[in-house]
């Protein structure tokens, strides 16, 4: 088969496809014909396109939701992995409190705040807490379900409130 009919195959991105034309008769130095038809894509992807690109913009104000998947990815891992990680986990619970305690001790604070650390460390606490039970029973099992989304939704909305005042 001569070069002149014969199409080549020439590596391409995903998702492009390329058609060469032969040679045409007659013209010996002229280049072939290149058509580069582009893949359309689904509408399944278009969607998901969205999505990742709107997530990515915002990234920075969805942080906190970003760290509770991760934290239901981890426990649900831990608790697989065995029931006694809860139990390691548990005296974490305690640290925000303590933490409370010596910051007021070292560096008082009255007003707004207080009420912003007392805040802090009591929804430190319940998620500290919930980590270590879901770690033992599972991040599903009873209302952990529910604490993880309540948890979750005062989170995000003390980081907007946090992210827009300062």
């Amino acid at each position: 088969m001569s070069s002149r009919t014969r199409t080549r195959t020439v590596k391409t991105a995903a998702g492009v496809h390329t058609v060469r034309l032969p040679r045409q008769r007659g013209r010996r130095s002229a280049q072939p014909f290149v058509v580069v038809v582009p893949e359309r894509p689904s509408l399944t992807r278009e969607v998901l396109g969205f999505l990742g690109r709107a997530l990515w913009r915002f990234r920075g104000s969805l942080a906190p939701t970003g760290f509770a998947l991760l934290a239901l990815v981890v426990t649900a891992l831990l608790h697989l992995l065995g029931w006694w990680s809860g139990l390691v986990l548990a005296p974490l619970a305690a640290a925000p409190v303590l933490w409370l305690g010596i910051l007021q001790r070292r560096r008082p604070a009255r007003g707004s705040a207080l009420a912003w650390r007392i805040a802090l460390a009591a929804l430190t606490t319940v998620a500290a807490a919930w980590a270590a039970l879901a770690a033992g029973f599972g991040p599903l099992a009873g209302p952990l379900e529910l604490v993880w989304l309540l948890t979750l939704i005062a989170a995000q909305s003390a980081w907007l409130i946090v992210r827009r005042t300062h």
